[in-house]
């Protein structure tokens, strides 16, 4: 994967047709098994290296098990909508396309409109943590970083990315699969420097005071904030629907599995980590995954594992850059969104303006502190994406009944109840400023509507305009 986007592609025919952006596509180029690896790599980043800390100070040490066992049961629930929905819209865009076409019906084009909205917001954030571990690991190396030079490092890894994002779609594939690999040996590594000088007696260590049912769901609550945090990812396939090769078959599978061999990755970890190092000095750690390598491998092996799980931290900024921008770019195709973002790069075919100004929200979102970035992350998409997705999958079973869905979601309606009861457990536990700060968010973004629905004389100032795109193309196909 040099050639950064992966989901960046277009045929040249197309860029070169007149008019250009209207007539340009995305190559269905991506198999399953770099689609596995993009996921992945989204998924890792340096998410675990940062927040395992966190969720082991949250949760009481060996509890933190739970939090990860939970965080990967929700995740595998709200997989499994995406799953459903994903292969029956295989267009580039995820969330979007799904509440484009579920609720149009009643709300023309507000749903997708807040959407858009919250996720020119939340994609970046997401971004955002990965550079802020970037920089925290980056310590270990320069230990007496003052505020400001950190703040400086990170605008200039955003600036990097960004600039890696501004190439041709042949190479993509090839660097996916080394961050892929780099990301797997940064995990393994440290899994495999926890378990060479194991103790079982530190990973069976609780504390006194926490048998109380009442500390155990607050501490949670907080810690599948987290978890659920470190399984981000495992949709990132779902904004690239138009470059997968078979997409019935590649995004469905590209989702489980990642989680399931995410799930295992964590949970190795976690366990070796607090079985070599006391859980209480886990939870007071900055660079944890360094901490467990120098112990037990020594200085020279910490400062390898560390540089890769710098190279983890980038490819996982890369990848959520790299689908999410696809975002606000099909949106503005759509006549949702400011048209500016609706335009491809002249040259090398991809959403420019969208790259860049997501590119700009996330280097605002590297001044924040790692907590705050991530419960108002997780505020700000509950409602607008995880709750709304799962009410789309109803819907549009109930509306478009002849779509054609190559995956149906296994025991339905359980996984969705499920994902339903989760996510809303999650927000509710979210600190109260970050609830508030969402809520304002998306009062600023049904404003936004309003006066854009004005203007272009949408619902509720002009008709709804009902559109079945994909059981149109559906139909056209078979004729």
């Amino acid at each position: 994967m040099s050639d950064p986007a992966l989901t960046n592609g277009a045929d040249d025919v197309g860029s070169r047709a007149a008019g250009a952006d209207s007539a340009a596509h995305f190559r269905r180029s991506i198999g399953l098994a770099p689609a596995i690896a993009i996921n992945m790599i989204q998924i890792c980043g340096v998410g675990p290296f940062l927040t395992i800390p966190t969720i082991v100070a949250v949760m009481n040490g060996p509890l933190a098990v739970i939090g990860w066992i939970l965080g990967a049961v929700l995740a595998m629930a709200d997989g499994l909508v995406w799953a459903e929905l994903g292969a029956a819209m295989p267009g580039a865009g995820g969330t979007y396309l799904y509440l484009r076409e579920a609720f149009q019906y009643r709300t023309g084009k507000l749903m997708p409109f807040l959407f858009v909205w919250t996720a020119m917001l939340s994609i970046p954030l997401i971004m955002s943590t990965g550079i802020i571990g970037f920089v925290q690991y980056l310590g270990f190396f320069f230990p007496g970083l003052t505020t400001l030079q950190t703040h400086l490092i990170g605008l200039v890894a955003v600036a990097l990315v960004v600039l890696a994002l501004y190439r041709r779609i042949e190479s993509i594939r090839a660097l996916s699969t080394v961050l892929w690999i780099v990301m797997v040996l940064a995990v393994g590594l440290t899994t495999a420097a926890a378990y060479s000088d194991y103790h079982l007696d530190l990973a069976m260590s609780l504390p006194a005071q926490s048998g109380g049912i009442g500390k155990f769901f607050t501490g949670l609550g907080a810690g599948l904030i987290i978890a659920i945090y470190d399984y981000a990812g495992y949709n990132t396939t779902a904004y690239m629907g138009d470059e997968l090769k078979n997409p019935g078959r590649v995004m469905p599978r590209s989702i489980i599995v990642s989680i399931l061999a995410m799930m295992v990755f964590y949970l190795a970890m976690n366990i070796g980590v607090i079985g070599t190092v006391p859980w209480q000095e886990v939870a007071k750690s900055t660079s944890v995954a360094s901490l467990v390598v120098s112990r037990n491998w020594g200085h020279t092996a910490a400062s390898i594992v560390t540089a890769l799980i710098l190279v983890a931290a980038f490819a996982s900024v890369f990848a959520g850059l790299l689908g999410g921008s696809r975002v606000p770019f099909y949106a503005a195709r759509d006549g949702v969104f400011l048209s500016a973002f609706g335009k491809l790069h002249p040259k090398h075919n991809f959403p420019h303006v969208a790259l860049l100004a997501m590119g700009l929200v996330t280097a605002a979102g590297t001044f924040f502190d790692l907590t705050t970035v991530i419960n108002m992350l997780v505020a700000v998409s509950v409602l607008l994406q995880s709750v709304a997705q799962i009410a789309a999958l109803t819907v549009l079973r109930r509306r478009q009944p002849r779509l054609a869905r190559p995956y149906r979601q296994w025991l339905y309606p359980v996984p969705s109840l499920i994902a339903l009861v989760g996510w809303l457990y999650v927000l509710y536990a979210t600190d109260r400023q970050s609830q508030l700060l969402s809520s304002a968010w998306l009062a600023l973004g049904l404003a936004a509507f309003v006066l854009w629905a004005r203007v272009q004389r949408q619902w509720p100032f002009g008709p709804r305009e009902i559109r079945e795109v994909f059981v149109e193309r559906q139909d056209a196909s078979q004729r």
